[in-house]
């Protein structure tokens, strides 16, 4: 079987929760806590690298480490993303940009070396490494992204969310009424999930001057790790079926 889980709507609903967890967490690190960018992704990346390694030697797939590795991801794409953006002064635009470009690189080189990038071959060590990095890097751009769009591009939070939740309604139409690569679809939509994650929580906790509901980031951390432990305890999940690439 695949170490990661079958693609179902509770899937989606609890990658939306984890990546908006991951704004309000990062900021709470890195701006609540006063540790700075750098220092809540050096504290992150730890916590990323370490999930990473038990999972790859995790026998099977387990719900609770799965999730947990995708929440430190969630949470260092957002500290690493705003010091690019923020403290190494390249902007939003240049951020978004560069790591677009990362991401497409991953992408194709893990393509490349196993002939494949579908969630149904991740199953090996190998393949497994590229899923992560793959991932940590839409993370990533999805932070930058979402701010991207609701500061340079001037639509706000709401606004932000408004266009994401548009498009991702897009690739679910295209996934239920064309033909187009499942795995395309899929990762599409992986990749829109972090931006709009990333306004959601942005509205959540941001002050009401910007935007925002100012509410405790605290508080809107805490909520979202229940909201997403009652999900994995109530909905049961299974590995995805395993394929091996042609």
């Amino acid at each position: 079987m695949s170490k990661v889980p079958e693609v179902t709507l509770i899937f989606w609903v609890i990658k939306i929760a984890a990546t908006t967890l991951g704004e309000t967490g990062g900021d709470t690190v890195s701006m609540s806590m006063n540790l700075g960018y750098l220092v809540g992704s050096a504290i992150f990346a730890a916590i990323f690298i370490v999930a990473v390694a038990v999972q790859i030697r995790a026998a099977r797939f387990h719900p609770w480490l799965y999730w947990t590795t995708i929440i430190a991801t969630t949470m260092v794409g957002t500290t690493l993303a705003d010091f690019a953006d923020r403290s190494l002064g390249i902007g939003y635009t240049g951020g978004s940009s560069l790591l677009f470009i990362l991401l497409m690189a991953s992408l194709a080189l893990w393509y490349w070396s196993l002939g494949s990038v579908s969630v149904h071959t991740v199953s090996s060590p190998r393949a497994e490494m590229f899923y992560w990095i793959t991932i940590m890097l839409s993370q990533t751009l999805g932070t930058a992204l979402g701010d991207w769009t609701a500061d340079t591009a001037d639509l706000g939070y709401t606004g932000a969310a408004v266009v994401f939740g548009l498009l991702l309604a897009l690739v679910a139409a295209a996934y239920f009424w064309t033909r187009i690569s499942r795995t395309a679809l899929f990762w599409g939509a992986f990749i829109l999930t972090r931006p709009l994650g990333a306004v959601v929580g942005d509205f959540l906790d941001k002050p009401v001057s910007a935007g925002g509901l100012a509410l405790s980031r605290y508080v809107a951390s805490a909520a979202l790790i229940m909201f997403i432990v009652a999900c994995i305890a109530i909905f049961p999940q299974r590995a995805a079926a395993r394929t091996v690439p042609s």
